[in-house]
């Protein structure tokens, strides 16, 4: 199974950022909302990661504002690029015509910059999504994905 686990908010690239974090724990700390989750296991173990269907980061952003290494940089919300969430509308409420559902416009931290209504009822994920996850933990058909951002690095 594919690891889709997100980085917190401001990680700099994936080889740098294995590079620079040393594994201290304050951003697992600080968080209030105990989005942040310390990875376990033999890869990468001891580095943080936001498993987005269990607890995704509602962006408060004190994680990157207290990182000792630079691993996480402290950048404005719209800047964090955890990732971007991609939206299948075959699986879609909305899309597929059974209800209208608003689930992810109305719990996007930046609505109506992240996610648009097409026509004023469907659901558009655009470039402005950082990837915090909250959208494809609020769908109810799960019909939305977080990729994270070292899937999407060049």
């Amino acid at each position: 199974m594919l690891n889709r686990l997100l980085r917190p908010p401001g990680a700099v690239p994936e080889k740098a950022f294995l590079h620079r974090c040393i594994q201290c724990g304050q951003c697992v700390q600080v968080c209030p909302f105990d989005c942040i989750t310390m990875r376990t296991g033999w890869f990468h173990s001891g580095t943080p990661e936001i498993d987005p269907r269990v607890s995704p980061c509602k962006l408060c952003m004190r994680c990157s504002a207290i990182c000792p290494s630079d691993a996480l940089e402290d950048v404005p919300i719209e800047k964090s690029r955890m990732g971007t969430a991609k939206l299948n509308k075959d699986e879609c409420h909305t899309w597929m015509g059974f209800i209208l559902c608003r689930s992810c416009f109305e719990r996007c931290p930046l609505k109506g910059k992240a996610i648009l209504l097409d026509k004023g009822i469907y659901p558009v994920i655009t470039d402005q999504c950082v990837g915090c996850g909250i959208c494809e933990y609020v769908c109810p058909k799960k019909a939305i994905v977080t990729i994270p951002a070292r899937f999407l690095e060049t």
